[in-house]
Parts: C-alpha cells; structure tokens; sequence
C-alpha cells in the first residue's frame, strides 16, 4: 500500500492533481477537507475567513488511523496533509501556481480581499513546501500554472 498526500496553498490545484494521482495509482481519492467537517475535526469557525480552524493532533490522529486501516492505495488532499508524521507518507507533492494566475482562481471564487492576500503571501513564502521539508516528506513539486502533467 501507498500513500500519497497532496498539498499546496489554496486554488493551486491540489484537488485536479490528486484526482489524476489516484488513477494513475488505482487509489482511493480522500478529500481531507471534507474529513474534517464530517468528523467535526476543527476547533472554531472564522467567520471572516469562511474557514474552519482545524486541530491538527486530532486530524492527524485521524488520518494516521484511516492509513493504518486501509489496504489500499491513497491519495490525501488537503494544505494540511504535509503535517502528517513523514513515516506514513511515500510521496508528499506540493502544488504552486505564479501568482498572477493564482490570484486570478482566488478571486473567481470570490475570497474577499483578506483571504486573498492571505493565500498570496502563503504562496509567496512557500509555506507548504517549506513545512513539508520541515516535517521530512520526500517531495515532489509541480507547477500547476498551465495545467497539470504527470
């Protein structure tokens, strides 16, 4: 069994990537981001940010048990999943996009100017990709500004 997270700052393309490993894979596709709500895996709701705060430990705890309990290949995604201990992980790929596109998919979706700044400057730093080499996922990274190829 393998298992593949897929992260990255929001409107970079996460969900298509992870769509396509888990075909090429014959894996089962987990949007984490539903988890979450589902299994009410969050601490508080921002109402500014239309976003749920979400308790890493017990996210973790969460999927780590899903992992464990699965004989199947699997595709994670989400912009936490990077947290997740690297042990339990084959692969980690981190989505980005220029900015001028990605601001481009964050104000299609209507974010307000805060939410967009935020995601920019997310980008920006490379928060993603550095916290997934801070937590020792092997990394792959692709650019998703023109589309996606595997």
């Amino acid at each position: 069994m393998k298992v593949f997270i897929v992260t990255g700052s929001v409107c970079t393309g996460k969900t298509t990537l992870a769509k396509l490993i888990a075909k090429k894979h014959h894996a089962i596709y987990i949007n984490v981001n539903e988890l979450i709500k589902e299994y009410k895996l969050y601490s508080n709701y921002d109402k500014k940010f239309k976003s749920y705060i979400v308790d890493s430990k017990k996210l973790n705890k969460f999927l780590i048990r899903l992992i464990k309990n699965s004989r199947n290949n699997l595709v994670l995604d989400s912009h936490l999943t990077h947290y997740l201990p690297s042990k339990y992980v084959d692969l980690c790929y981190v989505t980005k996009c220029e900015l001028k596109e990605l601001k481009k998919r964050l104000m299609k979706r209507r974010y307000s100017k805060e939410k967009v700044r935020e995601n920019l400057d997310a980008e920006i730093l490379d928060v993603c990709l550095v916290e997934a080499l801070e937590n020792k996922h092997k990394v792959k990274v692709i650019d998703t500004t023109k589309g996606i190829n595997l």
